[in-house]
């Protein structure tokens, strides 16, 4: 994955689809990469299983992370993000159905950078997708690759 790549890790081909669109109605041309699983997501973050050849090496951007994934669960995802070196600084919004107290709290404790919740109509989550789009793609500055080091 390349700098200015949004990472979708989402297994509702719905919300894929709603997700893109906003992006695109919000002047967001960034490429999306979608993993639609969490075990998916994490081989492609940490180079492994059929991403092991390293050829996807450069991170995302941006992780949009659901919660309600099949195989392995997005709080179990971004607790495996931030315990490797590599991504552990990547942001991370939680974009969810779930309104659960549990969930919030557990997606923050985990080092989520910001936790949101799916509106139902297509136009609210268009300005929400639209928002988080803009802010963490445009003035937001990410930290360089752990390990890079600036010199003064």
């Amino acid at each position: 994955m390349n700098p200015g790549i949004i990472f979708l890790v989402e297994d509702n081909p719905n919300d894929e689809a709603l997700t893109l669109r906003a992006l695109k109605k919000s002047g967001i041309l960034n490429e999306v990469v979608v993993a639609r699983d969490g075990a998916d997501a994490l081989d492609r973050l940490l180079c492994a299983g059929a991403y092991a050849d390293g050829k996807s090496s450069e991170l995302p951007a941006l992780i949009l992370l659901d919660l309600n994934l099949p195989k392995i669960s997005g709080l179990d995802v971004l607790r495996r993000i931030r315990q490797e070196g590599r991504t552990k600084l990547l942001p991370v919004v939680v974009l969810t159905s779930s309104d659960e107290d549990e969930d919030i709290i557990g997606s923050y404790r985990l080092g989520a950078n910001s936790f949101v919740r799916k509106p139902v109509e297509f136009r609210a989550f268009a300005t929400a997708v639209g928002q988080l789009g803009l802010y963490w793609l445009l003035p937001n500055k990410i930290p360089p690759p752990t390990g890079v080091r600036r010199s003064n």
